[in-house]
């Protein structure tokens, strides 16, 4: 994987690790977690950030099309906050992303907090689907931006830092909202993504591979998991 930034502009929201050698014509923004409150600054080794690397290279090898942009968001500071920080730079990151490659359609992929602000991040016209990895839901998370959104949930059934069964809640509002939703729970899977890691892996590039072709339908595990009225097991 390339890991050159070709943004480096101080201040920027968008750390671009993958220019696919033809023009774009999609692109994956990852989003890592982070903590309900904390306005110390967000840096790129700390382990929320370096978490998500892995999941970078699965991302990465997802698909066989030669024109997906890979990128990261940068967060200014490593909480949440009552400003809902991370999804402000998302919103940054969207718009520093159509300055230097135009209109593309976006999947975004977010972990735990980063998770949470790739769903709200939706409601960006340029995402058409959302991966999201054990994100953290509190009841009376919005979901009408949702509609005809694809949306996967994987959430490890041994999760005791988010919850899995407000993942599902959060399915199933989203489905009535409009949404192509669904959740994969990962047998044995942790918050950290570490226990069973190869599974997450391997998950995590099938669906980002099926949501990068939108024409095609939701096929494989990103379409059994939302045409299914339960989660499924993995």
């Amino acid at each position: 994987m390339d890991e050159r930034e070709a943004v480096t502009a101080a201040g920027t929201a968008l750390a671009v690790r993958r220019l696919p050698p033809a023009p774009a014509g999609a692109a994956v923004l990852v989003l890592h977690g982070g903590r309900e409150r904390g306005r110390a600054r967000a840096r790129p080794w700390h382990p929320a950030a370096l978490r998500m690397r892995p999941v970078l290279r699965a991302a990465l090898a997802a698909t066989d099309r030669r024109d997906v942009l890979l990128a990261e968001v940068r967060y200014r500071y490593r909480g949440w906050n009552a400003t809902a920080d991370p999804v402000a730079d998302t919103a940054r990151a969207l718009d520093e992303l159509r300055a230097s490659a135009g209109e593309l359609p976006v999947v975004l992929v977010g972990h735990s907090m980063g998770g949470r602000a790739a769903l709200r991040a939706a409601a960006d016209p340029s995402v058409h689907a959302v991966l999201a990895l054990a994100p953290w839901c509190p009841p009376g998370e919005p979901v009408d931006h949702l509609a005809g959104t694809g949306v996967v949930v994987l959430h490890g059934d041994r999760d005791r830092v988010t919850d899995p069964g407000e993942s599902a809640g959060y399915v199933r509002r989203a489905r009535r909202a409009g949404a192509r939703a669904g959740l994969v729970l990962v047998r044995g899977g942790d918050h950290a993504m570490l226990r069973r890691s190869g599974d997450w892996h391997r998950a995590i590039a099938a669906v980002v591979a099926q949501l990068l072709r939108p024409e095609e339908g939701l096929t494989g595990l990103a379409g059994e998991a939302c045409a299914a009225e339960d989660p499924l097991r993995w």
